[in-house]
């Protein structure tokens, strides 16, 4: 049976979507086959991760809530695209990057339980062996709905004090929908930090795990959402991070 994992964090600039994207080719490189859904409608980005341009989106996700296809047709098979000897099968579905279909949603919104009856029909049309799902920076309803109906969640944090807040109103709300599995990934860890310190106060603060604790990484930074940093720097701590954090969450 399918796992829908969704991963999410409070506020925007975490590395939510590098979480993703990275936990996704490393779900597929041990065989699966994994969906991931941008359902960031308002500011679409992980799209770029994977290579994927905007003249090659024949359907988007706009699409399906607007009844103009069905949620399959906007899948996109991006393995071949990561240039990496996967074993599984990465299909993306983008949200629009053009502007007047991001101010369309944002003016006309969109029947946010089509969600629901999407990710179910994906998982079925395709085969998934997971769904991952990008989510909305914050709170709203696609963010809740999308949490309700996960298999897992991890919630990608930096050790700063508005994330702490912001997180503590996360779990709080997940534990509330009986989310099975709940993890935290902080990110972004400063070097003058001590990481085993960081991640023992976040689990003491949550009473929640903490699956990793990525420090900060120039070579992550460098790379500039250029590409899958898993497959790019396969032997990097935080790869190697990645990998646990992936492992944890398909249970």
């Amino acid at each position: 049976m399918s796992k829908i994992i969704s991963i999410h964090s409070f506020r925007g600039g975490t590395g939510k979507s590098n979480t993703c994207a990275n936990v996704t080719t490393l779900l597929a490189a041990q065989g699966m086959r994994v969906g991931v859904v941008d359902t960031d409608i308002q500011s679409p980005g992980i799209h770029v991760l994977f290579g994927l341009e905007e003249d090659d989106m024949k359907h988007s996700l706009n699409d399906y809530l607007w009844g103009k296809c069905k949620i399959e047709e906007c899948a996109h098979d991006v393995t071949a695209s990561l240039k990496a000897n996967l074993s599984g099968k990465v299909f993306l579905i983008p949200s629009s990057i053009k502007a007047g279909e991001i101010a369309r949603v944002l003016r006309e919104g969109y029947d946010v339980g089509l969600l629901n009856d999407g990710f179910r029909g994906l998982t079925d049309a395709l085969n998934l062996d997971i769904l991952m799902i990008d989510t909305h920076p914050g709170l709203n309803e696609e963010t809740l709905l999308s949490i309700a109906i996960s298999d897992a969640l991890g919630i990608i944090m930096r050790p700063d004090q508005q994330d702490y807040q912001g997180t503590g109103v996360t779990v709080e709300i997940a534990r509330k929908l009986d989310v099975p599995r709940l993890y935290i990934v902080v990110n972004k860890i400063p070097p003058m930090y001590n990481a085993d310190e960081v991640k023992a106060r976040v689990e003491k603060t949550y009473n929640c795990q903490v699956a990793a604790a990525l420090p900060h990484s120039d070579e992550m930074m460098t790379l500039a959402s250029s590409g899958i940093f898993a497959l790019k720097y396969p032997d990097h701590p935080v790869t190697q991070a990645y990998k646990v954090v992936a492992e944890k969450l398909a249970g």
